[in-house]
């Protein structure tokens, strides 16, 4: 995201909690980011204005703050504040009572009370009835807040509708934490500049990326916890597929193995949250009041885990469901009591705002970068210092990716590349995108059209991911290896994170030599055989052994599985997606030699 000179540099040396001066009815203290977008904002007066901050840095506060410095100083007369569903829309209303603005969540039409400075509304409002918010912009001067504003880009007749309601508005304060979309719909007034490769992109006046909050302390840093393991399903065909999850394999197979590792009837799942819930265990003796949350694909997945989340601790979840009526209740009942779990469906991910949660279950197959940031973002919230996240994932190539990625601060792209180049992960489809924000998570029927039957499903520890490095060898669930991960303390500064997780591994290869490899519960690869690689590099690796075999899949005759098998048994080592970066190298070093033989 493009940031104008001067716009974060000076926050960087400052404290999270730069005391500024006192805006009006406001705490008596702002983050330093937050009173940087203020004095910029202020020494501009911009009618237009982006800001965009990660999950978790306080987006609202600081927007909130700005309201009441306009209203005070008579630069407008009222407030509409623009969410993307009712529950933000209602979290937004109370937020701003703290501090004296009042705002009507229930607003739909005629004129507002007298007592009242503002409403607040949802994107699917505006765009039932743009002329009605139109007709109060034009009768008042009037500051447009709209929360989220990527989601203004969702549809056209959304987009439409908000240009049309506040295009006269005096004042507009864009707000994002995840900038990128995945389609390149224009999101109304927001700029967007062209750079020397003639592609339009986003630009703000203001950014405050994750990594600046994370040395800031102004989120929690994110352990990410991947699980492998054996699937089986079924194809439409009668065919019965067995692959393992992280393994190289075509989109529709990686697919197909992610929602098999994600069946309730399966083993994988139950012993994911089991571990989910130790970490949880653990995490509580530093945080008493620490929460989980599972984020499903759809509500009969969701009522599912919240079953085996009480046959495996004995205590219920709190169920969130998007059609239900009381979901929004129910959110803020476990915001405020000492719950262990809940589970929602995935449209809950950006509506859900309940610091406390601090282990996450990612439980959905959407594969979109700005759905990833918007559940991770769940989990960021600091509420004070050396508090630490924990998301369990599924070893699927794509979430490895954004993983490793967080510190990445990404524009939202209005042109799609002239050239072929090099592929973009960001550039996902249209469809995706409209599944990742859907307002409702009602049955569509699609699952039951796909060719698949999940059959039977195992879990496997993977690794612990953190910082953009790899920890750990693989181990079953319940080992002692797998232990010293999920006991990690909670409450841990962020280079504490680190070198804990360092000493884990090396206590784990040093253990792993003290076995022959035949009494080794999964094949352990000694320290110097298995340097800490980036991510990056080692889906690299994986990428070019893969293009490799199919490749050599054309000029043999034989099939893929055929072929990883026979390198394995020549070059030696586990699975491609358990394997080394030098077991990697020696495998495409052997396919290569055997493609120069047949020519």
């Amino acid at each position: 995201m493009t940031t104008t000179a001067g716009t974060s540099s000076a926050s960087h040396h400052l404290s999270p909690a730069f005391p500024g001066r006192a805006p009006w009815g406001t705490a008596s203290k702002l983050r330093a980011w937050q009173q940087g977008a203020m004095d910029k904002y202020i020494q501009e007066q911009p009618r237009d204005f982006l800001a965009v901050a990660t999950p978790g840095a306080g987006k609202t506060t600081f927007a909130l703050t700005l309201a009441s410095w306009l209203l005070h100083h008579h630069v407008v007369q009222q407030v509409t504040v623009v969410a993307p569903t009712e529950h933000l829309k209602k979290q937004w209303a109370e937020a701003a009572a703290r501090i004296g603005i009042k705002l009507d969540p229930e607003y739909s039409a005629g004129p507002l009370g007298r007592e009242y400075h503002g409403v607040a509304v949802t994107y699917a409002g505006v765009g039932v009835r743009p002329m009605l918010h139109r007709n109060r912009v034009e009768q008042r001067k009037t500051l447009v807040i709209l929360d989220e504003i990527h989601h203004a880009g969702d549809s056209k007749s959304w987009g439409e509708a908000c240009l049309e309601a506040f295009e006269p508005a005096t004042r507009r304060l864009a707000l994002t934490g995840t900038p990128f979309r995945s389609d390149t719909n224009p999101i109304p007034f927001v700029t967007y500049e062209e750079g020397q490769d003639g592609i339009r992109r986003s630009a703000a006046d203001y950014t405050y990326g994750y990594g600046n909050a994370l040395a800031d302390n102004v989120v929690r840093p994110v352990i990410f916890l991947s699980y492998s393991g054996n699937m089986r399903w079924r194809t439409k065909a009668g065919d019965e597929v067995a692959a393992r999850l992280g393994e190289p394999m075509t989109k529709d197979a990686v697919s197909q193995a992610w929602r098999t590792a994600l069946d309730p009837r399966g083993e994988w799942m139950p012993a994911v949250l089991r571990a989910a819930d130790q970490r949880l265990t653990e995490v509580r003796k530093a945080i008493p009041d620490a929460g989980a949350l599972v984020i499903a694909s759809d509500q009969d997945s969701a009522r599912a885990y919240a079953k085996l989340i009480r046959e495996i601790t004995g205590d219920k979840a709190t169920l969130v469901l998007s059609d239900d009526s009381g979901a929004s209740e129910r959110i803020d009942e476990f915001s405020g009591n000492n719950d262990r779990w809940m589970v929602a469906v995935r449209m809950v991910s950006e509506g859900v705002d309940v610091p406390r949660l601090a282990v996450g279950v990612y439980a959905t197959t959407i594969s979109t970068p700005l759905f990833f940031a918007q559940a991770v973002g769940r989990f960021v919230r600091s509420r004070r210092r050396g508090e630490t996240a924990s998301v369990f994932l599924p070893t699927v190539p794509d979430l490895l990716s954004f993983a490793n990625e967080m510190e990445r601060e990404r524009d939202h792209v209005l042109d799609k590349p002239k050239k072929e180049g090099e592929e973009d992960p960001y550039a996902e489809s249209e469809k995706e995108m409209e599944e990742a924000n859907k307002e409702q998570d009602e049955d569509t029927g699609e699952q039951d059209m796909l060719p698949f039957e999940a059959l039977e499903s195992d879990a496997v520890f993977d690794r612990v991911m953190y910082n953009g490095a790899e920890f750990g060898m693989q181990a079953h669930p319940g080992s002692e290896e797998e232990q010293d991960y999920l006991g990690i303390p909670g409450l841990l500064e962020p280079d504490q994170v680190q070198l804990l997780l360092q000493k884990r591994q090396a206590k784990q290869i040093a253990h792993s030599r003290k076995k022959p490899d035949e009494e080794a519960d999964l094949l352990e690869v000694p320290a110097e055989r298995r340097p800490v690689v980036s991510h990056k590099e080692m889906m690299e690796l994986r990428r070019q052994l893969n293009t490799m075999v199919g490749a050599y899949v054309h000029q043999s005759g034989k099939p893929h599985g055929v072929i990883h098998t026979e390198l394995r048994r020549v070059c030696g080592g586990p699975a491609a997606a358990e394997a080394t970066a030098g077991q990697l190298r020696q495998r495409i070093a052997k396919v290569q030699e055997w493609a120069t033989r047949m020519k």
